[in-house]
């Protein structure tokens, strides 16, 4: 399911939404590096689960991930812009992480 941004937070999206992560930069261990992924038609894609179950399901147990309030979408996009969101859409197998990161 793709959810186009607008400059409100699309009222289908929950309160919170799981992102995968590439887990901690190196030069800042507390900030996590959103996971954003090109779409086929050529666009930058968010991608986000509605629950931690659904995150799993899609993208594998070892996938890093943070919990992100819709409230701060706005701040994320400035800093990360992206054109979609894909909500509880699965990662094909060769794009997920395997073994965990610590």
């Amino acid at each position: 399911m793709l959810v186009y941004v607008v400059t409100v937070t699309n009222p289908i999206l929950p309160s919170a939404l799981y992102l995968p992560t590439g887990g901690f930069t190196q030069a800042e261990d507390t900030a996590a590096s959103i996971e954003l992924r090109n779409t086929d038609d050529g666009k930058v894609a968010l991608v986000a689960f509605s629950s931690l179950a659904q995150l799993t399901s899609c993208c594998g147990k070892d996938q890093p991930w943070v919990l992100v309030s819709t409230k701060h979408l706005p701040k994320l996009h400035a800093a990360r812009p992206y054109d979609v969101i894909v909500l509880d859409t699965p990662l094909p197998r060769n794009l997920r992480h395997t073994g965990a990161l610590v």
